[in-house]
């Protein structure tokens, strides 16, 4: 389960053929307006696709060669004009380094001191955030990768996340990518572009935002890096799971990031039997519902609150453990000869 799975890379002329057919159907302009928007939106699941190549990639679950999974990674993110070396310091050290930890988790909402402290922060956290049942927060799922890749890119050497030498190299793998999408606008024209990139690049955004989202901003901030407490793992339709690429698999994600997530389900079972009490999942649409009915700042790290009307929401939490629940878990592990062991022992505790 822990070798890579080369087998991945057959998504990407997959779906890179689905891309080019159909933006050469769109850039053709025969076709009726709702055909190309038909394929507009195949296109954009195409580029969300790509994404998660990338994700795999770039974790080392597909290839081990540092150059190679790069490489993958810059075809995979080449909608997003996101650079590989940025993501694997922005996502694979700061973010699965410090899941959810305040103040230093790129990707966690902030606490109700750093949302006091900063004017920009609130008016982030306030009009384009998910939460408190705002329709502007549908912003954050229509264009929130586009935004906060360009950010981190922007921001990556003033948080150091990377050197200045691997910050000019990341600015150059960005760079590459813009002029490649510069260079499909200016070839089939403004209207096609429309229909071919943009409208397809807001439908990936929405697709991928909306697992981002419902794996870490439900769960409370954590000082101790644990998956079981800070990750929530999302199981929806079965499609959903196919183009992704397993991504909804995030607790056994965040326990195994280099596995390939198509061993998800297996590593959920063993998780499952070993802490039955702490796994943390939920329907990938009634995770989006509690998403859009909660606040986004946190009172504490269990707490969640809405700044102007004072409302408190609670995180999601594990399940706490009944000596039941406990006894049964260990004699699992140990086995049917140390029944006897494990029952003196629970009551002694």
């Amino acid at each position: 389960m822990f070798r890579p799975n080369p087998l991945r890379l057959l998504w990407l002329p997959v779906h890179y053929a689905v891309v080019a057919l159909a933006t050469l159907a769109i850039a053709g302009g025969s076709l009726p307006l709702w055909c190309e928007l038909v394929l507009s939106s195949l296109i954009g699941a195409s580029f969300a696709g790509l994404t998660f190549v990338a994700h795999e990639a770039l974790h080392g679950a597909i290839v081990r060669n540092r150059p190679l999974r790069r490489l993958i990674g810059w075809l995979g993110f080449l909608p997003f004009a996101v650079s590989p070396r940025l993501w694997e310091a922005w996502h694979n050290r700061v973010h699965h380094g410090n899941t959810n930890k305040p103040d230093i988790d790129p990707d966690a909402y902030p606490t109700l001191a750093a949302y006091n402290r900063s004017a920009l922060l609130r008016r982030m956290t306030d009009w384009v955030a998910p939460g408190r049942r705002r329709l502007a927060g549908v912003f954050s799922l229509l264009v929130g990768f586009s935004v906060q890749s360009c950010h981190m890119l922007l921001a990556a050497r003033r948080q150091k996340f990377l050197s200045r030498g691997q910050h000019g190299l990341a600015l150059l793998e960005s760079g590459g990518a813009i002029a490649a999408l510069l260079l499909l606008g200016w070839s089939i024209g403004p209207l096609p572009f429309l229909l071919a990139f943009v409208i397809p690049l807001v439908v990936a955004n929405t697709i991928i935002m909306s697992l981002i989202l419902t794996n870490h901003a439900l769960s409370p901030h954590t000082h101790v890096n644990d998956p079981l407490i800070n990750s929530l793992s999302v199981s929806g339709p079965r499609f959903l799971e196919w183009l992704t690429l397993g991504f909804g698999f995030h607790v056994e994600h965040h326990l195994f990031p280099s596995m390939s997530a198509r061993h998800g389900r297996e590593v959920r079972r063993v998780v499952r039997k070993l802490w039955p009490e702490r796994y943390q999942g939920m329907p990938y649409f009634r995770a989006l519902r509690l998403l859009y009915r909660s606040p986004r700042v946190y009172r504490t790290d269990t707490v969640l609150i809405d700044p102007h009307k004072g409302e408190l929401w609670a995180t999601l939490a594990p399940t706490p453990a009944t000596p039941a629940i406990a006894t049964r878990v260990v004699i699992e592990q140990l086995g049917p000869k140390s029944i006897a062991k494990v029952v003196s022992t629970s009551r002694s505790v």
